[in-house]
């Protein structure tokens, strides 16, 4: 039996069971749950996303610490199991591009954007993603790639949407803190 339209196949003598397909009604079936970072200085890296970025440490055993936002048990974890000392990846090498914190307002993302100004984080573009986001582009001390984002409410997002993105006021970003 070779059938590719049932659940099974049979192929030289194995049982092979296709995963059944995950079916939406309108919501998502899956979504990321963290990230794991291999990092070089760990106290480093966490005040970097504790202080910076407004994640609060969660736990932390030997050479890992997990952070997050609000009850979550950890949005990032952070190790130096086996980078310790060690140098970035060469921006050439394959491997993670950036990873996205969605913060839950404008004010937040705001707040975030004032703290790394002040603590001299260069902010390497920033983009309104077409109209449905405000993103900040820039880089942890690991030089890991991270996008800060917050999602425009559909209600705020232009019609049509424009057909390109363009970079953020951040002087009218950080305005939102009154």
């Amino acid at each position: 039996m070779c059938s590719s339209r049932g659940l099974t196949l049979l192929l030289c003598g194995l049982v092979m069971r296709r995963p059944a397909r995950m079916k939406s009604v309108g919501e998502a079936v899956a979504d990321i749950g963290h990230v794991h970072l291999k990092v070089a200085d760990l106290d480093r890296a966490v005040g970097f996303y504790r202080d910076l970025l407004g994640m609060e440490v969660k736990n932390a055993v030997d050479g890992a610490v997990f952070l997050a936002f609000g009850s979550y048990h950890h949005h990032l974890a952070l190790n130096t199991w086996h980078s310790k000392n060690g140098d970035p990846p060469d921006p050439q090498a394959t491997g993670l591009y950036h990873f996205a914190i969605r913060y839950a307002s404008r004010h937040d993302l705001a707040a975030a954007l004032k703290r790394l100004l002040d603590a001299g984080v260069p902010i390497e573009s920033s983009s309104d993603c077409g109209g449905i986001a405000d993103s900040l582009y820039l880089r942890d001390p690991d030089q890991n790639g991270v996008e800060l984002t917050w999602d425009r409410p559909r209600e705020l997002r232009p019609s049509p949407l424009p057909t390109d993105d363009r970079p953020l006021d951040l002087d009218g970003l950080l305005a939102e803190l009154g």
